[in-house]
């Protein structure tokens, strides 16, 4: 892992910062200054913590190059540590490289919010929800290797195993600022399973990545809401409950429309409706102040549309592409598996490249 030209030349501009710091707080100008005293102090403080994690992969960048360099000693006891101790290191700078984007990444209010993650399947049918699974799947994976809890609201299964929609709550450290890139339409090629003649199939799946709102975050009123309870049914919409449990909250203003029926309970029906009406609401709030609404939610959800699409799947090449920036990588296997690091970190310094 090599570290982006970009973050090196950002890192030189906060070492000369920090230098500059340095001086100013011994100017006694300063020093009868309080409120610039404590703000210089602040940054100085940041500004080091950065400058420690760069020194920190510096230096394990060089151990790696040291190491590398047993690899031609001859010496098969060495090359044998060699070996064993480059994948350690090499794992180690992609941790540290990681937290350096992290850090320099531009930051807004909602950056450490828990996220509101809903998955539906678009163009293609059956492969489509199977598709939706795989991408729960995958998110459901970097969510555990994250350390974050993952819980499902809304799960709308197939007859074969596969989503129609899927909506969860996704909660940890720096959830939105992560998969906040990941809001689009995704599409895939592959054989579909029921596919007997081998054919590669075109499908889509929508992702909406939202932050999770609190109700001091949008003024709602109850007149606007038009709530409706009905019976709870399973596959091929049989009822499977004989109580009006399910719940279907409605934004008249804006025809947002949410349905909740997962819960025995009305009360956490209702609850988790809420929850995810709030999500959407501030989330169109959000886009109407960025000036980039085009009409009520969808140029975020889209409509599975094939030209839509923001990254391609394709299973016979185990290639996955992110059409936004380029970027293709051989290894579907792996980003399915969960780790979407490498695409992630990369969108983020695009982000900033592109404000800089």
């Amino acid at each position: 892992m090599v570290i982006e030209s970009f973050i090196k030349e950002r890192i030189e501009e906060m070492r000369n910062r920090l230098e500059e710091i340095g001086k100013l707080l011994q100017d006694p100008l300063t020093i009868n200054d309080r409120e610039k005293l404590i703000n210089l102090s602040k940054e100085k403080k940041e500004l080091q913590n950065v400058i420690k994690l760069a020194k920190e992969y510096e230096k394990t960048e060089r151990d790696e190059r040291e190491t590398k360099s047993l690899m031609e000693s001859g010496d098969e006891e060495l090359v044998k540590l060699a070996e064993e101790e480059i994948p350690i290191l090499r794992e180690r700078m992609q941790f540290l490289n990681r937290k350096l984007i992290t850090i320099l990444a531009p930051h807004d209010v909602d950056s450490n919010r828990n996220v509101i993650l809903e998955i539906r399947a678009g163009a293609g049918g059956e492969e489509a929800s199977l598709f939706a699974k795989d991408l729960y799947r995958m998110y459901s994976k970097y969510s555990e290797k994250q350390e974050w809890s993952i819980e499902p609201i809304v799960v709308k299964q197939t007859e074969i195993g596969g989503f129609k929609e899927i909506i969860t709550l996704i909660r940890g450290d720096g959830v939105y600022s992560r998969l906040r890139f990941e809001s689009g339409v995704h599409r895939v090629q592959r054989v579909p399973v029921t596919e007997s003649g081998g054919r590669i199939h075109t499908s889509t799946c929508t992702v909406a990545v939202l932050p999770e709102a609190k109700e001091t975050d949008v003024e709602i009123d109850p007149k606007d809401i038009k709530m409706d309870f009905f019976r709870a049914s399973g596959h091929g919409g049989q009822n499977v409950n004989k109580l009006s449990t399910a719940v279907r909250l409605q934004h008249v203003p804006t025809g947002i429309t949410v349905e909740c029926q997962d819960e025995r309970s009305q009360y956490k029906n209702r609850k988790r409706a809420m929850q995810i009406l709030l999500a959407r609401l501030y989330e169109l709030k959000k886009r109407e102040e960025k000036e980039k609404i085009r009409e009520e939610r969808k140029s975020q959800i889209g409509s599975g549309d094939r030209s839509l699409k923001i990254r391609t799947y394709n299973f016979k090449e185990n290639r996955i592409t992110d059409h936004r920036i380029n970027l293709t990588l051989y290894k579907l296997d792996t980003i399915l598996d969960g780790g979407i690091d490498e695409i992630l970190d990369k969108l983020i310094v695009a982000e900033m490249l592109e404000n800089s």
